[in-house]
Formats: structure tokens, C-alpha cells, sequence
């Protein structure tokens, strides 16, 4: 969930950029250097959306770090950037213990233990997004286990979690924030089985589209698939009463969610070129 840069404006991309380096400096500063490798461009998403929705007080910064250590960084943040922190860290220990639970994945045991303090103490200032993590990311594995390829059913417990992560208040706006959550997570979890096809084919792990890919039509079915999916998403986006940002949040939301299915999309058309060429 990115932007497309080539459509945004510089003074647009500059200020989404600045975002994204206020959420890495947040993370460091609040959850330690080491959670700087949880740093996303969902998160970064789910600032500008409750930013542009709550219009909260922003901290301007200039800053160097060790990515770009030659020149100082234009870095934004608020107090949804310290929640978007937290959600972070939290989302990432539970998929880091998951890994660990059900595959018994060393990477996923030692990153378990990194986070469990700190994911901890986020669970005690946010028990119920805590509690709903736990709850679908557990459940999402059951179904995973019994081999669920169905993709609105598998796909469903990401899109429940993502729906209780985006509601930061309980007001009028939780239910739509809910809704396009919800289309949101979908959105996610299948596009990531999309991409993540080959190496888990290669790797014999699970994936729902393994057995659809097959279909002389897989790619064509996922593509459908997944713009209906983000079309609910949008059509709920469009409820909110959003001014600031909203290029944007727009940007990311009608274009550069579709850049990676489009990515993979031109590759495997060049593959097929290359073997008609022999």
C-alpha cells in the first residue's frame, strides 16, 4: 500500500516521504533502533488517512540517520504516528510468534522474544486492537492448516483485524473506518499470496492460489479479484470527510496499490515472450 511517485507532485511526494521518515524516527525513539525493520508503507498509509480524518498537531523535523547520513531528512509526525508505532511492533511480534507457534521458525523465535516486552506494554495501552490481533492472526492459521483456499474466506481474518486497526476512536467514524479496513486487509492478504506465489510453490508452503494458478485465466481472476476488493475499499474511502492529504491518500488508493499485481503481471508476460521466442 504505496504511492505511485510519478503521478504524486514533489511537494506531495516530499511531504508523504516525510511521513514515512517521521513513522521510522518514532519507532526508534519509542520502541528502540531494532524496530526500525518493522518500518511499512501500510502503516505510513493508516498516518495519512487518520491524519487527514482528525487533523491532529504535527512535529516538524529535520534529521539525519544512517540511511541517508549526508543529508538531514524532512520528517513529520504526530500522535498517530506514536499509534501507528505501536501497531507496528504489535502486529509484527504476533506474526513473528505465529511463525514461531506453527512452523517452529528460529527467525520467528528470536524475533518473538526482540519484541515481547515492548509488544507487551502496547497490549496494555491497546487491549481490545492487542486482543483482535490475536484473535484473527490465531485464526487465520487454523484455516491456513486445514488448507482454506476459498479467497474471500481465508482472506477474511486479515481484513477483521485490519478493520479494528483502523478505528483509533470510537465515534461516529468507526464503522466506515471499520468497512474500509476490513476491504483494505483483504485487499492486502491476497495480493500478498499473488506475489508471494512462486516462492511458496518452490518453498512448498501454503498459499490459497497455488491450485488456481494452474487456470489458463489465474492471473486475470486475481486482477478481478483483487479491484473489486479495493473498490469496496475505496467506496467507503469516499465516505470519510477528508481535505487534507486527500491527493494523496487518492494516489495511493486508485494507483499505487495496483503497482505491484501490474509489476508481476509484466513479468510473466515477458517470460511468456521469451519462450515464444524459442
Amino acid at each position: 500500500v504505496m504511492a505511485n511517485k510519478p503521478e504524486l507532485k514533489i511537494r506531495e511526494f516530499d511531504r508523504y516521504k516525510a511521513f514515512y521518515c517521521g513513522l521510522c524516527r518514532r519507532l526508534g525513539e519509542t520502541n528502540g533502533r531494532i524496530s526500525k525493520i518493522t518500518l511499512t508503507y501500510d502503516m505510513t498509509f493508516l498516518i495519512l488517512l487518520l491524519s487527514s480524518l482528525y487533523e491532529p498537531e504535527e512535529t516538524e523535523e529535520t534529521h539525519r540517520c544512517m540511511i541517508h547520513p549526508a543529508k538531514k531528512q524532512r520528517m513529520i509526525y504526530n500522535e498517530i504516528t506514536d499509534y501507528a508505532s505501536d501497531m507496528n511492533i504489535l502486529l509484527s511480534y504476533y506474526h513473528f510468534l505465529d511463525d514461531w507457534e506453527d512452523e517452529r521458525s528460529a527467525k520467528g523465535l528470536c524475533a518473538s522474544r526482540l519484541f515481547r516486552g515492548r509488544a507487551e506494554k502496547i497490549a496494555e495501552k491497546y487491549p481490545r486492537q492487542a486482543e483482535k490481533m490475536k484473535e484473527k492472526l490465531s485464526r487465520l492459521s487454523e484455516l491456513e492448516q486445514q488448507g482454506v483456499t476459498e479467497p474471500d474466506e481465508i482472506s477474511r481474518p486479515f481484513g477483521e483485524l485490519m478493520a479494528e486497526l483502523f478505528v483509533y476512536r470510537d465515534d461516529a467514524f468507526r464503522d466506515i473506518l471499520q468497512r474500509f479496513g476490513f476491504f483494505l486487509g483483504k485487499y492486502i492478504y491476497l495480493l500478498d499470496a499473488y506475489m508471494d506465489l512462486e516462492t511458496d510453490r518452490k518453498n512448498n508452503s501454503f498459499n490459497p492460489f497455488l491450485s488456481m494458478s494452474r487456470q489458463a485465466d489465474f492471473d486475470d481472476r486475481v486482477g478481478g479479484m483483487l479491484d473489486g476488493t479495493m473498490r469496496s475499499a475505496i467506496v467507503e474511502f469516499e465516505k470519510l470527510p477528508l481535505e487534507q492529504d486527500l491527493p494523496i491518500l487518492r494516489n495511493i488508493l486508485y494507483e499505487g496499490v495496483k503497482i505491484p499485481f501490474m509489476k508481476r503481471e509484466n513479468e510473466r508476460k515477458k517470460k511468456e515472450e521469451k519462450k515464444d521466442d524459442k
